[in-house]
């Protein structure tokens, strides 16, 4: 089970959302041209524990939003580092008022510390605004595992409420490498360009606890 876990913590954190910050299912949204971001986040998962740490620069450039994911992973089997490329393109509802978008996301992901095969992920985020203060997130797609290079498929949903003006309650549920996870937490809006996220998980038939904590910073480049 442990190794599945590390496992699974290298899928979920193989691709950054730039508002889905650590959550596991992503937007269908992109930085505006002109504007960076940079997402830091820690967190852990089970009693042994495992640790990740992230670091996800990012900036718009074009249509596009390209990133650079930095992953650091530790627990009882050792350590592991990542990184990899990330690019994302919203094809559909870029405006707005648009209440429907769409997007695809594409990474890659290199084990720095075991070497292997590649990993990567491909996902389709659809993202619904159903009421002002609520956005449902859909997501589809697959993995390929560093190392061996297997794939298996993704996919999530997730509800998004805008409590107030400066925080919105996440709650989803996702399946990736064939194991899944529920996780609710807050999102904390210090600024329009600053916010931190809380959350607590559980994953797998044991129900694994996991708690995670980020910093969002968007800026103009």
């Amino acid at each position: 089970m442990i190794a599945r876990l590390f496992m699974l913590l290298l899928a979920l954190t193989a691709a950054t959302a730039r508002a889905g910050g650590h959550f596991d299912v992503d937007d269908a949204g992109t930085l505006d041209p002109g504007q960076c971001q940079y997402e830091v986040w820690a967190g852990r998962t089970g009693i042994e524990p495992l640790r990740v740490f992230h670091l996800g620069p990012a900036c718009r450039v074009g249509p596009v939003e390209l990133g650079l994911n930095v992953d650091r992973y530790s627990g009882p089997d050792g350590r592991i580092a990542t990184f990899g490329p990330q690019l994302k393109w919203t094809f559909l509802g870029v405006g707005a008022d648009d209440r429907l978008s769409a997007a695809v996301s594409a990474s890659t992901t290199w084990d720095l510390t075991r070497g292997g095969r590649a990993g990567g992920q491909f996902v389709v985020p659809v993202s619904w605004r159903a009421l002002d203060s609520l956005w449902v997130h859909v997501n589809l797609g697959a993995d390929w595992a560093t190392g061996t290079g297997a794939r298996t498929g993704r996919g999530g949903l997730a509800g998004e409420w805008a409590m107030n003006d400066r925080v919105s309650l996440i709650v989803e549920r996702s399946r990736a490498f064939e194991i899944w996870t529920t996780r609710a937490g807050l999102r904390f809006s210090l600024t329009p360009l600053i916010s931190i996220d809380v959350s607590a998980s559980r994953t797998g038939p044991q129900g694994v606890r996991g708690f995670v904590i980020g910093l969002n910073h968007e800026f103009k480049r």
